[in-house]
């Protein structure tokens, strides 16, 4: 019997990383220019807990774990609707006005995800791109409707549209 239950988890584990390798990694990346200097646009993102202060679908950012701006510090967003996204900080680049970070945990509809938000320009003017890798939440080989690659690449274009949008009003207000 409990070679059995071994060899019923081996087979699982085994389809599960199949399944995980069918999902193609995707990728999406987003930039606006800002007609403000490229120093203001970064005091406005630098913050790996400030995403509420700029991107209207984000309510609440806090910090859970480990220190604001470190490497290896989590933050749990909370959206407006409710929603929870746990990220963490992989990379943070003052310098190069950057930062990395990943999802561990959400309701977004995505897997595997890593995104950098990075700030580039002059006095006068700014360029940001936000981009990201990441596979579907659902990595079956069928899944449903709303897990589909198309969904998932459809949402973080949103995700990253729509806080760049905003990210160019607020900083061209300044």
């Amino acid at each position: 019997m409990k070679r059995l239950l071994l060899a019923l988890g081996l087979m699982t584990a085994s389809a599960s990383s199949v399944f995980a390798a069918d999902a193609p990694t995707l990728t999406v990346s987003k930039s606006i220019e800002i007609n403000a200097p490229a120093s203001v646009v970064w005091s406005l993102v630098k913050d790996f807990d400030g995403l509420n202060k700029w991107h209207p679908a984000v309510a609440k950012d806090v910090i859970v774990e480990g220190k604001n701006n470190t490497v290896g510090a989590i933050r749990l967003l909370t959206l407006g609707d409710g929603g929870t996204i746990k990220e963490k900080l992989l990379a943070y680049d003052v310098k190069g006005q950057s930062f990395k970070y990943s999802i561990l945990e959400g309701v977004l509809p995505v897997s595997s995800y890593e995104s950098t938000l990075k700030v580039e320009g002059t006095a006068d003017a700014a360029k940001v791109t936000w981009s990201g890798t990441f596979k579907r939440k659902d990595v079956g080989p069928t899944p449903a409707k709303d897990a589909d690659d198309a969904t998932a690449k459809i949402t973080m274009e949103g995700v990253y549209q729509g806080g760049l949008d905003n990210l160019k009003k607020l900083a061209e207000a300044e």
